[in-house]
């Protein structure tokens, strides 16, 4: 069973834009920070806040469609299993993330899973 963490409401997280959320010691693959993306249609999703190719800060990117361009190198990576797209090649780990009763919850660190 997921235990689920609430993080706020749709309205927190800017279209198409990014927040962070810092877990302690950054046991969960390695990572300390989450970040949730919200895309232009209100869809959400939740990866480890690094790019799998320089460890960028991918919440810093730019939101397109269900895709985000990593700042550093401009890596495309699918919001939805953490991939990267094209030529490039890597993945960031996903977190399970829902909306309910307009609040949006991630899947708590011990749950992380890496994306398929």
């Amino acid at each position: 069973m997921t235990d689920w963490i609430d993080i706020g409401t749709l309205a927190d997280i800017p279209q198409r834009g990014a927040r962070t959320i810092r877990f302690g010691d950054g046991q969960i693959a390695g990572a300390k920070e989450i970040a949730v993306f919200r895309t232009g249609d209100d869809h959400v999703f939740a990866l480890v806040n690094e790019c799998p190719h320089k460890k960028g800060p991918l919440s810093q990117g730019i939101v397109h469609g269900h895709s985000v361009a990593c700042p550093l190198h401009n890596w495309n990576i699918a919001l939805k299993t953490g991939e990267a797209q094209g030529a490039d090649e890597g993945c960031t780990p996903t977190i399970a993330v829902k909306q309910e009763g307009g609040r949006i919850l991630i899947a708590r660190p011990a749950s992380l899973k890496a994306a398929a």
